[in-house]
């Protein structure tokens, strides 16, 4: 079955969401808001619900900025995601966090006592940070270099999952006759010490109902892609054509098997932006006032933003970007500026149409149609196996997701690729992927 999640900028996925009489103006600081989404996701049967996240308020040129209020004040996720965990039963909770600006020990412990409050829904997104300001609010003047990001989060990500195997699955057993409340042959010390990290552990909670939470990852660079094989178990990847997604999902199942692990183990989600209207035309309408809301200058701070900092300011709007921006040269994301790079040269697009596009999508692939035609899209990327799902960006909240939920879920429901109701309990049962083995135990039967 085809897998949805459901990745919920505040007000929406397009910049100007928060113009749109339909959005939630005040949806960042907003409880109740986000636990609709979450209901009416869940409703719908959707895997998982995203939230995205930075450690920094979005530096750039404030006039801009005052203009374009998404992820300026928000909620820090894990805690919202514990909170909507008690208001549903069954969608999984993902959620962002650092391994550039956090410790180990304390992401371990957050997310495993998010699995015990939801009862194993959890999940990670493992980022090493692409926003350059999130240094100075953690002691640094300058950024992680991009190949020590990568170096830190492969170990972090190792010292977490060894933190969520302290405690054996039965190690409390909390007989009141015999006064014994653990085994203490259950509880196992990590004894880290590596290039980054030195924790000794154990971690002060159980082990996660998961196991591990699931662990998700989004870069698409080299670097990104390796981590992905030996580490991730969800992908949330920016794909545009089918030809391109269908090779990213080849060569990065096809990575997997260094790390001893099989394809099915991974599940490859690439972002969608639905604009759906009752007839074509009414869906081309529907963008087109969209894009009208779109202020310049807040479309070239979103594109320079997504080229890595690059000031755009004083180049002309309807000429090409400059042949000085390249991916390699930058110190954030190197699979974002190059997937806008490749944008801009696969659809020879000036600078003012690159940021429109970018403006309605946030670099991701938009579908322009009735319920059938993006059921349509979604099946044939399906079926050609270049996806095992997608991550839904709605473009104004909540209503956009109501009219996904409504039309496009029930004709993928008609057509047998996606469920009517849920498999499982857990994230990973309904996701497909298996529990994995503590380690301590694992060793100690050998």
């Amino acid at each position: 079955m085809m897998k949805l999640g459901g990745l919920f900028h505040p007000t929406g996925n397009h910049i100007a969401a928060w113009l749109s009489p339909d959005s939630q103006l005040d949806a960042g600081s907003n409880f109740q808001h986000y636990v609709k989404l979450a209901k009416t996701a869940e409703a719908a049967r959707f895997d998982l619900l995203f939230l995205a996240d930075a450690a920094a308020v979005r530096g750039g040129d404030l006039a801009a900025l005052s203009r374009w209020p998404q992820y300026m004040a928000y909620f820090e996720p894990t805690t919202l995601l514990a909170g909507i965990a008690a208001m549903t039963q069954h969608i999984g909770l993902v959620a962002t966090a650092t391994t550039s600006y956090n410790e180990p020990y304390n992401i371990a412990r957050r997310y495993a006592s998010l699995d015990h409050i939801s009862a194993g829904r959890a999940g990670w997104n493992v980022v090493t940070s692409s926003n350059l300001d999130e240094s100075m609010n953690f002691g640094r003047d300058e950024h992680f270099s991009h190949e020590t990001r990568y170096e830190r989060a492969r170990e972090f990500v190792g010292v977490v999952r060894g933190l969520w195997d302290s405690w054996e699955d039965d190690a409390f057993i909390r007989d009141r006759e015999s006064g014994v409340y653990f085994r203490p042959d259950s509880l196992h010390t990590l004894d880290h010490r590596g290039t980054h990290f030195s924790v000794r552990g154990p971690l002060n909670i159980a082990r996660p109902p998961q196991g591990h939470p699931v662990i998700a990852q989004a870069g698409s660079s080299n670097d990104g892609m390796e981590l992905a094989a030996e580490t991730a178990e969800i992908v949330f990847t920016a794909q545009h054509t089918l030809e391109k997604a269908k090779a990213f999902y080849d060569d990065l199942k096809s990575r997997m098997s260094r790390y001893g692990r099989q394809p099915e183990q991974l599940k490859i989600m690439p972002g969608l932006n639905p604009v759906i209207g009752s007839t074509r035309e009414e869906a081309k309408q529907r963008h087109a006032e969209l894009q009208a809301m779109i202020q310049p200058e807040v479309g070239l701070e979103l594109l320079s933003n997504a080229l890595g900092g690059f000031d755009l300011r004083g180049y002309d709007l309807d000429g090409p970007l400059p042949g000085t921006i390249s991916a390699e040269n930058t110190n954030t994301s190197k699979s974002t500026v190059q997937s806008v790079l490749d944008m801009a040269n696969r659809e020879n697009l000036t600078i003012r149409q690159l940021y429109q596009k970018m403006a309605g999508a946030r670099g991701q692939r938009t579908i322009i149609g009735t319920p059938v035609d993006i059921a349509d899209e979604m099946e044939a990327w399906f079926r050609a196996e270049a996806v095992d799902g997608f991550l839904v960006q709605p473009a104004v909240l909540p209503g956009d997701l109501d009219v996904f939920a409504a039309t496009v879920v029930p004709e993928l429901q008609r057509r047998g690729l996606f469920r009517t109701k849920y498999e499982g309990a857990t994230l990973r049962e309904n996701l497909g992927l298996t529990r994995p083995a503590n380690r301590f135990t694992k060793a100690g039967s050998q």
